[in-house]
């Protein structure tokens, strides 16, 4: 995987202006508030729907966000891949074992600032356990984890609880449970439980 330059966490103002024009017309809404640290992961939940793109970017920018994300290196054609790594996306080489979270993490401690965008639940389907790895990244670069989610019910793009993994996994997970209590994805059906497998993994 090749470094390139990631966007800062500010976006511009004709992203901030498209962001706030597209949630205006299709009738959502923002609340919560950016945390004030300049490093951060927003886990995004529940993820549903292949809708959830699109009103993600136009929340995160009506945050003033810029935003990284990751994708399959598949998903970035020659003729689209500037586009993409410009709108904050890294490509992933799934066929080679790499190192991930310290991939990210170094990334991370390179930058003077950086939001990255993770779906833990990794899928539109509903699973019985999140992916780990936006738990292990921001353990690792000891920066925070920011829930934020997407209500189709109240039509509501949120940022909320904001926390610094403790490396108390249930612990931590509960405090993430309680925030996405009652959330609405747009089929509800296919959302998946709030668990990592490390919690079980710590019973035994």
């Amino acid at each position: 995987m090749d470094r390139t330059k990631h966007n800062a966490r500010r976006c511009n103002l004709f992203a901030f202006v498209l962001g706030k024009v597209v949630m205006k017309l299709t009738g959502w809404r923002i609340e919560g508030n950016l945390p004030e640290s300049r490093k951060m992961v927003v886990i995004a939940a529940p993820h549903t729907s292949n809708w959830d793109f699109l009103y993600l970017f136009a929340a995160a920018y009506s945050f003033r966000m810029s935003i990284n994300w990751l994708g399959k290196d598949s998903l970035f054609p020659l003729i689209l891949s500037p586009f993409l790594k410009y709108l904050g996306g890294i490509p992933v080489n799934r066929s080679k074992r790499n190192n991930m979270v310290k991939y990210i993490a170094d990334i991370i401690n390179s930058s003077d600032q950086f939001t990255m965008i993770i779906p833990p639940a990794g899928t539109r389907s509903k699973t019985d356990y999140w992916k780990s790895g936006f738990y292990q990244i921001t353990l690792a670069a000891q920066i925070p984890i920011v829930c934020g989610y997407l209500d189709y019910k109240e039509k509501v793009a949120c940022l909320g609880v904001s926390l610094i993994p403790t490396g108390n996994v249930r612990q931590d997970m509960d405090r993430i449970r309680e925030f996405y209590c009652g959330r609405n994805g747009r089929h509800p059906e296919n959302t998946s439980r709030i668990r990592l497998k490390e919690e079980d993994a710590n019973r035994q």
